[in-house]
């Protein structure tokens, strides 16, 4: 036998046991296979999204706690957020409550100095007169204020031109007061006996202005 022979055998050899190797550690593919499986097709499917509505521009409820929607009021307290956005409806009755009792109490003293700049003109004189007649009779009121049992906002107007906003608010407060005579005798009232005074009073004041103070400008029952 050749050497050629010989050494075409043995490569022939060679290459039927790398053959044989190669099928044992790959494995072998028969018949038709998918196509590989692209990466974004096999990661976890996301969980379906419910998709809300955004409802924007819906009630406020700052407004409408207080007031019907879409009433005058209403309307009137929005124009007034526009015009002053750090306006604030239930801030504003919380206000309202503490400029109450303050200006009750003044009045039924007669210390009505300590209120004066939370009083429109017209108000302080109608005031300012019936203090005076009361003092000239020589009587002297003695009031204690024992709590707010209602605040409600009554009404409320806004003038876009002026930017002049009024808003009437209802109380009804308990207090205590008796009237003496100039000899301290009591005309009026029991010091014992709580009585609910019922008002409702407007302020006003210029959304926008630099003075964050309203005035009371009228006074009603």
């Amino acid at each position: 036998m050749s050497s050629s022979l010989i050494q075409l055998l043995v490569l022939a050899g060679i290459a039927i046991f790398l053959i044989l190797k190669l099928r044992s550690v790959l494995g072998t593919r028969e018949g038709f296979e998918k196509p590989p499986i692209p990466l974004d097709d096999v990661r976890p499917s996301a969980k379906p999204r419910r998709d809300f509505e955004v409802i924007e521009g819906g009630p406020d409820r700052d407004i409408i706690d207080h007031v019907p929607d879409g009433s005058d009021a209403a309307k009137a307290l929005a124009a007034m957020k526009m015009a002053e956005p750090g306006f604030n409806v239930s801030g504003f009755l919380s206000g309202a409550r503490g400029a109450y009792e303050m200006i009750l109490m003044a009045y039924e003293k007669g210390e009505l100095d300590r209120v004066r700049a939370f009083l429109s003109p017209d108000v302080a004189e109608s005031f300012d007169e019936a203090i005076a007649a009361r003092e000239a009779q020589g009587l002297k009121v003695e009031a204690n204020f024992v709590g707010l049992r209602e605040l409600a906002l009554h009404g409320a107007t806004f003038d876009r031109d002026t930017r002049e906003a009024e808003v009437s608010v209802r109380f009804v407060g308990e207090i205590t007061s008796v009237v003496r005579n100039a000899a301290g005798e009591v005309v009026e009232g029991n010091p014992n006996e709580i009585k609910r005074q019922r008002d409702v009073w407007t302020f006003a004041r210029k959304m926008g202005s630099n003075d964050p103070n309203w005035q009371l400008v009228a006074t009603g029952d």
